[in-house]
C-alpha cells in the first residue's frame, strides 16, 4: 500500500523556529510520520482516499531548548495521531 500525506501548511503558535532548523525539523516530521504510518497504518475512512480539510494536532508540550528532531518527532506524532489507525486503547480514551 502507499500512503500519500500532504501537509500544506504547518503553524506553530509561540514557537520561534531558527531558519537554519527548519529543514531539519521538516524532515524530522517526514521521517517520523512515514515511520509510524508504516508500522500503524492510517484510520479506516482514509484507506479508500479519503481527504481532511484540516487536522487540529491538538498541544505539544516543548522546551525552549528543543532540538528540531525532538520537535519534529513530537510533531509527527501528534499528526499521526489524527490521521493513524486507531489502537484498541485509543479506542477506549
Amino acid at each position: 500500500m502507499n500512503i500519500e500525506l500532504h501537509i500544506e501548511r504547518m503553524v506553530l503558535d509561540g514557537l520561534q523556529v531558527a531558519p537554519r532548523d527548519r529543514a531539519h525539523l521538516q524532515a524530522a516530521v517526514e521521517n517520523e510520520l512515514a515511520r509510524l504510518l508504516a508500522a500503524g497504518g492510517l484510520r479506516s475512512e482514509l484507506l479508500s482516499g479519503g481527504a481532511m480539510r484540516s487536522l487540529g494536532a491538538g498541544e505539544i508540550q516543548v522546551t525552549n531548548n528543543m532540538s528540531p528532531l525532538r520537535l519534529g518527532n513530537r510533531i509527527a506524532q501528534a499528526v499521526h495521531g489524527g490521521v493513524g489507525a486507531e489502537t484498541p486503547n485509543a479506542r477506549s480514551r
